[in-house]
């Protein structure tokens, strides 16, 4: 079983920078892929960026602004997310899943954290 428990949404200006944590409150991101997904208002849930086996993947609109990482010791995953827009706000959930084989379908994914906001202002 595996707990996640997101943080570092915010407000911020067009331009700005936020970095999100993903704690895993119990077990291991080792043996998973994961990933980072975001959901807007009246929008479905989309990937943004993960872990899996072969490196790491982002999607067409964040790829050069965001920048996933990951501290094992910590059991730790972070989105570093510049050059913020207006189309980036939304709630960010990072999720687990068990399997080492990338997915970018939210479906596929075992393990989900609460969420947290972020809102980019112009």
């Amino acid at each position: 079983q595996v707990q996640l428990e997101e943080s570092g949404g915010g407000l911020v200006q067009v331009g700005g920078s936020l970095r999100l944590s993903c704690v895993a409150t119990v077990g291991t991101f080792v043996d998973y892929s994961m990933g980072w997904f975001r959901q807007a208002p009246g929008k479905e849930r989309e990937f943004v960026a993960g872990f899996a086996w072969g490196g790491e993947s982002y999607s067409d609109s964040v790829k050069g602004r965001f920048t996933i990482s990951r501290d094992h010791a910590k059991n730790t995953v972070y989105l570093q997310m510049n050059s913020l827009n207006p189309e980036d706000t939304a709630v960010y959930y990072c999720a687990v899943r068990r399997s080492y084989i990338k997915s970018y379908y939210s479906t596929d994914y075992d393990y989900w954290g609460q969420g947290t906001q972020v809102t980019v202002s112009s």
